[in-house]
């Protein structure tokens, strides 16, 4: 997709599993880029599906994934469903030859990862996945200011992530997100991807790594407490904590280097804190309405052959491994 031609042609997109990320995050995002268009929507419920099409203009709707991925008319999928089924998807995708897009994390394992990735490597198809956080603005800032030695050589990054048990949690009602089935690491799957898939782009890949992994509530099936350490190829160290029973919410990064130290949440929309021998300073961006904007531009550029996108196949696979060494995977 990069002659003449296809720079003025709208690339259609079909969205299979039209739940709450494509609501607002993602949905709108396509809709918003110049020169996409989302074509049709797969949700099994017809209900749900027309009801979805009827509120975002959208004018087809399937119940069947197959149908969408086959339909002529759709240049590119969109897979948002629960990870467990990513795998099942992206390889018909990749079967019939249309660039994707996964949300992430791009499978509950590193082998079912690797599995997605080869069948698109194997026929040269953009695969992307939904780690749009190193297209955000807030922490391509914190790039700049590592790429610039703001903290002087980086030594070592900490994460501490915890939040309270949800009442849907306390009740036993059935949630996707902490079935070992679906989610091995539950909440940790969900949402410690997004941290540490920003720290290999922040920082370069990782070459060691281990964890442990437990269930300290026995709320549901999968694990709530989980912390690790590794090393970066640069020789940087790491270590994270993540626990979903804790008395509050708490999301703070700290990135030490050997002249100051930087300071911000994954999750929380704050400032960003440097401190150096220059002193303490705050900045602040705020992210777009829709927080995959710039990923979903990003991939159009891509598609169009004028720059390359951060959140690939291959970097969401590394992800994958090293999230299942945490959990003793592999």
């Amino acid at each position: 997709m990069s002659n003449n031609n296809e720079n003025t042609k709208t690339i259609r997109w079909g969205i299979i599993g039209c739940g709450d990320v494509t609501e607002v995050k993602s949905g709108p995002a396509y809709q918003k880029t110049n020169g996409f268009k989302i074509e049709a929507v797969m949700r099994r419920d017809a209900n749900k599906a027309a009801d979805y099409a009827k509120r975002h203009f959208i004018s087809k709707f399937y119940t069947d994934a197959d149908d969408l991925i086959n339909d002529p008319n759709i240049d590119a999928i969109y897979i948002a469903t629960p990870p467990d089924t990513h795998k099942y998807y992206g390889l018909k995708v990749a079967s019939k030859g249309k660039p994707c897009c996964i949300e992430k994390p791009m499978s509950p394992s590193y082998q079912d990862s690797l599995a997605i990735y080869n069948a698109f490597q194997d026929k040269n198809i953009p695969l992307f996945v939904a780690y749009y956080r190193r297209s955000l603005p807030c922490f391509n800032q914190i790039k700049k200011w590592l790429d610039a030695n703001e903290i002087g050589e980086v030594r070592h990054i900490k994460w501490h992530l915890s939040k309270t048990a949800s009442p849907k949690d306390l009740s036993g009602e059935y949630n996707w997100r902490t079935d070992i089935k679906i989610a091995p690491g539950g909440y940790f799957d969900d949402l410690a991807s997004h941290g540490l898939d920003l720290f290999t782009y922040l920082l370069g890949n990782i070459k060691s790594v281990s964890g442990i992994a437990t269930n300290q509530q026995g709320l549901y099936s999968c694990y709530d407490s989980i912390s690790a350490c590794w090393l970066h190829d640069s020789g940087i160290t790491g270590t994270g904590s993540w626990n979903f029973g804790s008395n509050e919410r708490e999301d703070c990064v700290e990135i030490y280097g050997s002249k100051g130290k930087i300071t911000f949440s994954i999750f929380e929309n704050h400032p960003f804190l440097l401190s150096n021998d220059q002193g303490k300073m705050e900045h602040h961006i705020e992210n777009p309405e829709n927080i995959q904007l710039y990923h979903v531009e990003g991939m159009r550029e891509q598609l169009l052959g004028n720059s390359k996108h951060p959140s690939t196949g291959w970097t969401a696979l590394h992800t994958s491994w090293v999230m299942d060494k945490i959990l003793g995977n592999i």
